[in-house]
């Protein structure tokens, strides 16, 4: 992935209806939903959803297939893999012991919680 491709896919995740949408296409896999699914349980408004899936599809994070008369929005592995494989190419200078684990934003998420900052020791 190129640095361009890499503002694009970042850009098209920063703006909060997207971010659900992708999250919501993300747990559902391979399988999706179909838009009127999606615009139902996030309660976006139809032409809004188009918008947004139209972003998110220009910057390779989702991929459509028609299924009869609805259009069905789904994950893209590769495009979510490279994003990621650009965000940590070079991660830790090749320690891996320090890149961040679910574990670790597991403790962000709780110490938010708790308003106060993270412990970042390391064990």
């Amino acid at each position: 992935m190129e640095i361009n491709e890499a503002v694009v896919a970042l850009s098209a995740l920063a703006q909060e209806s997207r971010l659900m949408v992708f999250r919501m296409l993300v747990k559902a896999g391979e399988e999706g939903f179909p838009a009127g699914e999606i615009a139902e349980q996030l309660g976006i408004p139809a032409a809004t959803l188009s918008f947004h899936l139209k972003e998110l599809a220009n910057a390779g994070l989702v991929t459509s297939r028609k299924d009869g008369r609805s259009i069905i929005y789904s994950m893209n592995p590769r495009g979510i893999n490279c994003l990621m494989g650009f965000l940590i190419e070079d991660c830790c200078q090749g320690q891996t012991e320090l890149c961040v684990t679910a574990e670790c934003c597991d403790d962000v998420k709780t110490s938010k919680r708790q308003n106060k900052p993270p412990d970042t020791k390391r064990k």
